[in-house]
């Protein structure tokens, strides 16, 4: 579907914040990433995304009730991606749009993300990609560029309605059965499909617990019914589906 881009850019609430650095070597940003702020209250955030000593940013907070805060100016780099790679890129920060979605997170009760929000966020989104020619399957969430590390926005943020809009990929799987048949034995097919997709996997045979994380943050991200489950032979053949459908640039290929 496409985007439907808002006629007019809506105001931000300014709210800067001294944690940027130049791109190092990329211009202009080709990626996405979306966080939860695991935090109370919104001001917590912003008081700690702002805070010189917590070394850590983004570009935009975005409210409960749909409030945007522009923290960074896109063409710099924010601190919000940490340790991270995604389709061999390792410098996550350089190359992506950070935008902090407040929810207490799965620590303080995760609640549903409100549709003033959801709303905002999509408008944000819309923007961001129209600016910079940004194709919906390089929207990630924080879990899927550090597995095991984090696991926001979480298996509640509703990742179909963005792909509806054009602003995410998704694909419905084949079959709803989330007891269906474990995976023993499939880890490499697995391995191979999600490193296909952009996750950074370990190469560790059999469902290492490092694979396993890798899971965890396929299954939030692509499959959430199945998300705190034990890998499944129809999540791995989700898993296919998904990078036959949108594989990622080859990491060979990637600008680290």
């Amino acid at each position: 579907m496409p985007r439907q881009v808002p006629r007019q850019e809506p105001p931000d609430t300014q709210h800067r914040s001294p944690n940027h650095t130049e791109r190092r070597g990329v211009d202009p940003p080709d990626m996405v990433v979306l966080h939860y702020t695991g935090m109370e209250s919104c001001d917590a955030a912003i008081a700690r995304l702002c805070d010189p000593a917590a070394e850590v940013s983004a570009h935009y907070v975005v409210d409960i009730d749909g409030t945007t805060f522009a923290l960074v100016d896109e063409h710099e780099r924010a601190w919000h991606a940490g340790r991270s790679s995604w389709g061999g890129v390792v410098d996550v920060n350089s190359h992506s749009i950070g935008i902090e979605i407040v929810n207490p997170g799965h620590g303080l009760g995760y609640p549903p993300f409100p549709e003033p929000q959801m709303q905002a966020v999509e408008i944000r989104l819309t923007l961001i990609m129209e600016r910079w020619s940004i194709p919906p399957e390089r929207v990630v969430g924080h879990a899927c560029i550090a597995p095991g590390r984090k696991i926001d926005p979480g298996e509640k943020f509703d990742w179909r309605r963005l792909a509806q809009r054009g602003l995410a990929v998704w694909l419905d799987p084949l079959i709803e059965d989330n007891s269906a048949p474990d995976a023993t034995g499939q880890s490499d097919l697995f391995r191979a499909a999600a490193e296909r997709i952009g996750y950074a996997v370990p190469d560790q045979s059999e469902w290492s617990p490092e694979l396993l994380d890798v899971w965890q943050a396929f299954a939030m991200r692509f499959l959430p019914g199945q998300a705190g489950r034990e890998p499944s032979a129809t999540g791995v053949a989700h898993a296919k589906r998904i990078a036959e459908r949108w594989p990622c640039i080859d990491p060979a290929l990637a600008n680290t």
